[in-house]
């Protein structure tokens, strides 16, 4: 139990620099951020207590806020993914998957797994630019910035996640 949670730990705080020294500094044509932190809600196994899900995307949250100087934007965004997470994966794999089951593309399959990170990224991505903007004056803008950062975010987190899973 400690393992996992000091390899979680680590898990967090690798993401956490990763986002702050590196992504937070991409700004493609002024409009799309990667924010692949939310890949960190990936790591987690099906059976995983949604309490537990909620701390560690809260603290996750707020790590990226004090280090990236958004009071609270990351953390709400966090939170809510990290409640809309269980449930989805649940809808997606259905009753038959086995509890200790860590979402990946050899135990959902490509097109599921797909689904699942899209979601979690777009949702994610909608609060966080909402809450980032506090306005929906201009809705043109945040639409672009939305999917532009969803579309590279997926792409920078696809590719994390082949380094994640060992090929057969």
């Amino acid at each position: 139990m400690l393992v996992t949670q000091l390899i979680r730990l680590l898990q967090m705080l690798g993401l956490v620099a990763l986002q702050v020294l590196v992504m937070n500094h991409v700004h493609l044509l002024g409009y799309a951020t990667p924010l692949i932190y939310v890949a960190f809600l990936l790591y987690f196994p099906l059976n995983t207590s949604r309490v537990e899900i909620l701390l560690w995307s809260f603290a996750l949250g707020l790590t990226i806020d004090i280090f990236s100087n958004t009071p609270g934007i990351a953390s709400s965004a966090m939170t809510l993914t990290g409640m809309i997470r269980q449930p989805l994966l649940e809808a997606m794999t259905g009753k038959e998957a086995p509890g200790n089951m860590i979402p990946n593309y050899r135990s959902m399959g490509w097109w599921t797994y797909a689904r699942f990170i899209l979601i979690l990224v777009l949702v994610h991505h909608i609060t966080y630019f909402a809450l980032e903007n506090f306005s929906f004056f201009n809705p043109v803008d945040l639409g672009i910035s939305c999917a532009s950062s969803t579309l590279l975010s997926l792409l920078v987190i696809y590719t994390l996640e082949m380094f994640r899973i060992p090929r057969s």
